[in-house]
């Protein structure tokens, strides 16, 4: 596949990211995941470092993606921004070291453990007694917010997310209104996004991927899927302040069991 046709398909894919952020408090990175592990042996990565590929690169561009959902939350306050101070120390530190042990995962391996991920969140999400009575205006926060984050750093790092499966429903379980869970975990994939690629570029063997690639994150995929997903962003955030709490959490589910059931049938 041509370098053109390539990015294409990656400002494609940061389209449906961005909407997806600013919609669900994620980066996109479960879909984005899936899509790149099967685009990316296209485009020369070898398949035995497809996944890595996938994961790192996703992780690279929820940065801009996570940026660019939480301003447009922020500017319906509906960020938590005490919370996302308790919580960045640890999404730092566990995004840092998940990366590290993720390198160290075969690539099948890791293939299975995103597609199961999906599937336990989406039963969560859908199993799950729906909490009445318990919403509240209070940003959680205390080292116990600070802890939560690094274990949600971690696995957010194993499987190539911007947390928002896991931080949102924290939030919600906490109090806080499914909205604000959601702006206030698009704010936290910032951190997630970056201590991850950084150690998913610093902990990859030399020469893993072939040119235009830093580490395991190939660049020209982590910038087309940036550059699109930024634009898309508000639309998520827009559409997300029009359903209910109830809608989202559906949404969320079903998107969870579609992108898990692609994983585990691909490869």
């Amino acid at each position: 596949m041509s370098l053109p046709v390539s990015l294409l398909c990656f400002l494609a894919l940061g389209g449906v990211a961005g909407v997806l952020a600013g919609l669900l408090g994620v980066g996109g990175g479960l879909v984005l995941v899936a899509a790149l592990a099967w685009l990316l042996p296209l485009m020369g990565v070898p398949q035995e470092a497809a996944m890595h590929a996938a994961l790192a690169s996703s992780l690279a561009s929820i940065v801009l993606t996570a940026a660019a959902s939480a301003r447009a939350h922020h500017r319906r306050g509906s960020v938590m921004w005490p919370t996302v101070a308790w919580m960045v120390p640890g999404l730092l530190l566990g995004g840092w070291l998940g990366s590290g042990i993720a390198v160290r995962i075969d690539d099948d391996v890791l293939r299975w453990l995103v597609a199961g991920y999906c599937l336990l969140a989406a039963a969560q999400l859908m199993l799950g007694r729906p909490r009445t009575g318990v919403t509240h205006g209070t940003s959680p926060r205390g080292v116990g917010m600070t802890a939560a984050g690094g274990g949600i750093g971690a696995l957010s790092a194993v499987v190539g997310i911007g947390g928002g499966s896991m931080t949102v429903p924290l939030l919600v379980a906490l109090g806080s209104a499914p909205v604000r869970a959601v702006g206030t975990s698009s704010a936290c994939g910032i951190a997630i996004g970056l201590a991850s690629a950084a150690g998913y570029a610093a902990h990859a063997p030399d020469g893993a991927l072939p040119a235009h690639a830093i580490g395991y994150v190939y660049v020209p995929a982590a910038l087309g899927v940036a550059a699109a997903s930024v634009l898309a962003a508000p639309y998520g955030t827009r559409l997300a302040h029009r359903l209910s709490g109830d809608a989202l959490k559906r949404v969320f589910a079903v998107f969870l069991l579609l992108v898990g059931a692609s994983l585990a049938f691909s490869g």
